[in-house]
């Protein structure tokens, strides 16, 4: 049987998706960043046969696929999102004084706070570990994602030209961008092991 409120999920992120594509800006480079979109619809697909994943961890990968397709659309350089929030009113015209494009972090801090049920889950259900231990290597997990993926951004500045891996990598002309980029992934893990870490304290008093 499939679950109703999953499968509505994925195909909104599909939808979501085709639509982002039509007119695309960087076709290109549009074409190998949805290389991720499909990696992260196919656990949500499967789950809304199996019915496996807790709601929030399936929630939390939906929100990242979404914040990850909205990167796909601009390679994340380029994301229009002080524009949005000054035409919706957020803030005003002069409050974003660094000219560099941040939603690239965002994402990367968002991938160390959205992913981080999926990962205790899998410890939880699959590595076969108490809570506490779950927890912690769930954020070891984190951390070991974020490297791997700056290993695989590392890899196509040597085999693609350096303006396609650059406008990939979103860079910006930055050294220190890997470097960032898994501190704002810590960042955000660590947050929701401190949340994970109090939550197991209060279950245990009870």
């Amino acid at each position: 049987m499939m679950d109703k409120i999953r499968l509505t999920i994925v195909l909104m992120l599909v939808t979501l998706t085709i639509v982002t594509c039509i007119h695309p800006i960087y076709p290109n480079e549009q074409v190998l960043q949805h290389i991720g979109t499909v990696l992260l619809l196919v656990p949500l697909t499967i789950d809304v046969f199996r019915k496996r994943l807790p709601m929030s961890a399936f929630i939390g990968i939906s929100c990242f696929t979404v914040l990850h397709v909205i990167g796909a659309r601009y390679i994340y350089s380029y994301v229009p999102y002080k524009e949005w929030a000054v035409s919706l009113g957020l803030v005003e015209r002069g409050f974003f004084h660094d000219p560099r494009n941040h939603y690239d972090r965002l994402v990367h801090f968002s991938f160390g706070v959205l992913f981080f049920p999926y990962f205790v889950y899998v410890c939880r259900k699959w590595v076969k570990q108490s809570s506490v231990v779950a927890v912690f290597m769930a954020w070891l997990m984190v951390q070991t994602g974020s490297m791997i993926y700056e290993l695989f951004e590392w890899l196509l500045t040597i085999v693609m030209s350096s303006d396609v891996a650059d406008n990939y990598n979103g860079q910006q002309g930055d050294m220190w961008d890997a470097q960032k980029d898994m501190a704002m992934a810590l960042v955000g893990s660590t947050g929701m092991l401190l949340i994970y870490m109090l939550r197991c304290v209060i279950v245990r008093r009870k």
